[in-house]
């Protein structure tokens, strides 16, 4: 599949330019807004204005190294708070009035897998939360299907399928979708349908209710 090139957000490009010229100021440099090459022409227009406002507000900025990494940490928290509201982690995924805006099949973003290493060691962790709550699974059919659904990629979205276009697209490891992670979440996991354990023991929970186990899953779920 093709990779798409995705734009952030006007205003999160504008949050951008604010902490670049907070971490300038800090340094006593002066501080520069640097767009993205992929961002539209009209964003790039509006990135140019914010950044011109960011220099400009930069002479006024307390001189304190200290004040400055309070005032950049209050900013990123805010940052993290205000996505909660309609984005999420999902590569490349784009939001719009809380709803996933979907794309072609063929502009789907090309999964990044994590390490083998980090795959192992989720997937060793998933067991032993499932093997306390009889969760029914092995190392081979969990492996098989992530490797399948994902291809190892703990932050992939899809945004192209029927559950996409209704707003409950699948995510992670194992591309579950909201509703499923909810009903099927295991207690003493994360709450986050991306974090990979979490993720995992959710889906073989719904695999073994709906199949028996996830090892006798051999196709999209």
């Amino acid at each position: 599949m093709l990779a798409i090139k995705t734009t952030a957000p006007v205003t999160a490009l504008r949050r951008s330019a604010r902490v670049a010229a907070l971490a300038a100021a800090s340094a006593g440099v002066a501080a520069s807004v640097l767009v993205p090459h992929h961002a539209h022409a009209a964003e790039q227009a509006e990135t140019t204005h914010a950044g011109t406002a960011a220099t400009a507000t930069t002479t006024a900025l307390p001189t304190s190294p200290e004040q400055v990494g309070k005032d950049v940490h209050a900013m990123l928290v805010a940052d993290k708070s205000h996505a909660k509201g309609g984005d999420d982690e999902g590569r490349g995924a784009h939001y719009k009035d809380g709803k996933l805006v979907p794309i072609p099949h063929d502009a789907q973003p090309e999964p990044v897998p994590a390490s083998h290493e980090d795959i192992d060691r989720w997937i060793n962790k998933a067991l032993e939360v499932m093997h306390k709550h009889d969760i029914p699974g092995t190392y081979d059919g969990i492996y098989r299907n992530l490797m399948r659904e994902s291809s190892g990629d703990p932050h992939t979205i899809n945004m192209w399928d029927e559950n996409a276009q209704k707003n409950i697209p699948s995510k992670g490891l194992l591309q579950v979708i909201d509703p499923t992670f909810e009903q099927y979440h295991v207690d003493g996991t994360s709450n986050d349908i991306y974090d990979p354990v979490a993720n995992i023991v959710a889906a073989c929970n719904y695999a073994a209710d709906r199949y028996g186990s996830m090892d006798n899953v051999d196709q999209a779920y």
